[in-house]
């Protein structure tokens, strides 16, 4: 963008979302007393020619274009026929994009709930797109970027401020001795019990929602770290083969990076990785407060890996 950088900011309140299952019509088997309920029978169902009529579905979707100056978001209304189209929110909006309006933009990239890409608002609720299936209810479903961060276009949002904010926790397998990482073929050992620990947040895909979907995130977002980096810090500070626990519990230890969370827990109940972001955060708590203690690790030493 050229000139002024013009952003908007989207807010959105989480709402409850509804999740309809899809219903499996079946037919019934030739006979006479079957004839009524044939008579019946959803207009959706394949008639005799294998051709079904259109099950209409809209989508109302969120709209900005930086390019146009002095415009204003706008929500734009789709009609998609759900018997031309894949289950899942996005299928809809690639088919939206393919075939109605290309200059519709969003990401996405591995359509498996693995990359985090197509984070967005779906009916008031974060969600990855890929993994949220169409309300088939016949209600208008709503889409808009991931609240409380600015736009770069339709429904991207900005997460250059969301990953200096991962940065800054030093992501990274940490040693006081450098050389003892070992690499090539060397490995750190650690006893099952140590690895275990690390279950519930090694599988974090970094979408943000969760961060976005945190009222003390929206209002503090520029020192609150938020759930998803906060649970990443906590990922390495209790890795059993990582030596520098107090440095990286001293950097947290101000009135804002941990401390402006205050429980209530959206983070965990919209993380579509059914992660749970704040108990990562009350287990930092106990640490700086020293409730809590690390360990010593139940292994230690390196490993050399013998190949074939």
């Amino acid at each position: 963008m050229s000139g002024v950088k013009s952003v908007q900011f989207l807010r959105s309140s989480v709402q409850p979302w509804l999740q309809i299952s899809s219903r499996t019509l079946t037919q019934s088997g030739s006979s006479s007393s079957a004839a009524p309920a044939a008579q019946a029978s959803s207009s959706s169902e394949p008639s005799a020619t294998g051709l079904r009529s259109a099950q209409t579905k809209t989508f109302s979707i969120y709209r900005w274009n930086p390019d146009k100056a002095g415009d204003k978001p706008t929500m734009q209304n789709y009609e998609v026929d759900l018997n031309a189209c894949g289950p899942m929110v996005l299928d809809a909006l690639i088919k939206i994009k393919n075939e109605m309006d290309p200059s519709l933009t969003f990401r996405r990239s591995c359509r498996e709930g693995i990359c985090g890409s197509c984070a967005m608002n779906i009916g008031g609720v974060n969600t990855l797109a890929c993994i949220s299936k169409i309300d088939t209810s016949g209600k208008t479903t709503k889409i808009y970027p991931l609240p409380h961060m600015y736009v770069v276009k339709d429904l991207v949002p900005d997460m250059n401020h969301f990953y200096e904010q991962y940065r800054s926790i030093q992501p990274w397998l940490q040693r006081k001795d450098e050389s003892s990482l070992g690499g090539g073929d060397k490995q750190l050992l650690q006893s099952t019990e140590d690895r275990a620990k690390l279950d519930g947040l090694y599988e974090c895909i970094l979408c943000a929602c969760c961060s976005t979907s945190c009222p003390s995130y929206w209002w503090n977002g520029d020192r609150y770290l938020g759930p998803a980096v906060l649970m990443q810090a906590y990922r390495w500070i209790i890795d059993s083969r990582d030596q520098t626990t107090e440095a990286r519990l001293d950097k947290l230890k101000d009135p804002f990076s941990v401390y402006r969370c205050h429980t209530i827990m959206n983070c965990t109940k919209t993380c579509p990785k059914g992660l749970n972001p704040g108990r990562a955060i009350a287990e930092i708590k106990k640490l700086l407060a020293g409730i809590a203690q690390k360990g010593e690790p139940g292994l230690e030493g390196t490993a050399t890996i013998t190949r074939a």
